[in-house]
């Protein structure tokens, strides 16, 4: 991806090496977020929560120094993250809206939000409370070792897909989706957790048509984004962690979905391809 010399956004808020209290541990994938947030949204405490979570305690700050490599990848992220500003604030426009840009929150170990506090084993996340990004750097190099998927625009997907969900709290979609966890049942309420995971996709993909069109995407890129997305799929996670796939637990979908719909996005180009909830097969 073509970013050196670019300008980066001016909503980043650096708060690395200064804790972030008791932290949700040991919840892949982001779901342990996923709970809170949904308590948050229906007027609960999401302190309350998290005693039942499982949490560590890294309240304590610590001396924090940037390394040569981290400081080029807190630029990259601020260089993407302005690349999807300057995209939605088109897009928005186009169809009659405002887009409000959302904060992006670098941290290490551990950070707080209006979501609650969490750790950087959930990954990358987005809290609709306080519309904000939540990355540590670190996962960069997990995303690498871990998951198989190296490049740059792998981590700018990953980025593109959390403001994916900024854009779904802006049209409404994360207010009258998760208030269901109230009525329905866990593996019901799973099915619409999945679909709305896969807009965040679709979102991330009309992202990265009009980053091609910019002129940013160089040869490859497409394929690292692919590669993120389908090492991230629940079936993939499950069959690393397990050895088998629980499909009724899924919560983001599998692999073949979650490329899909990233490449459909990417196809369109636009909000309205992105209907997930209506799609018969998601």
């Amino acid at each position: 991806m073509k970013w050196k010399g670019r300008a980066g956004s001016s909503n980043v808020e650096d708060r690395r090496g200064k804790g972030g209290g008791k932290a949700i541990a040991g919840v892949g994938g982001g779901l342990g977020l996923i709970i809170v947030i949904i308590v948050a949204l229906l007027g609960g405490n999401p302190e309350d929560l998290m005693g039942n979570l499982g949490t560590t305690d890294q309240s304590n700050s610590v001396p924090y120094e940037e390394t040569e490599q981290e400081k080029e990848l807190s630029e990259f992220v601020s260089v993407v993250l302005a690349d999807t500003e300057k995209v939605w604030t088109k897009i928005f426009q186009e169809n009659g809206m405002q887009y409000v840009e959302p904060t992006l929150v670098l941290y290490t170990g551990s950070v707080n939000s209006a979501c609650g506090a969490a750790g950087a084993s959930v990954g990358p996340f987005y809290c609709p409370g306080d519309q904000k990004l939540y990355i540590d750097l670190s996962f960069y190099q997990e995303l690498q070792t871990k998951f198989n998927a190296p490049g740059d625009f792998a981590m700018a997907y990953v980025i593109a897909h959390e403001v994916g969900h900024h854009v779904q709290t802006l049209l409404g979609t994360t207010e009258q989706v998760m208030p269901l966890r109230q009525k329905l049942s866990e593996e019901e309420f799973n099915k619409y957790l999945v679909r709305f995971e896969l807009q965040a996709d679709y979102f991330s993909g009309v992202w990265a048509k009009h980053a091609q069109g910019l002129g940013y995407l160089e040869e490859g890129d497409l394929d690292e984004a692919l590669t993120a997305a389908s090492a991230v799929g629940d079936d993939t996670l499950q069959k690393q962690a397990m050895g088998y796939v629980v499909p009724e637990s899924f919560t983001h979908g599998t692999s073949e979905q979650r490329k899909g719909w990233f490449y459909k996005g990417y196809e369109n180009g636009t909000i309205q391809g992105g209907d997930t909830f209506n799609s018969k097969t998601p």
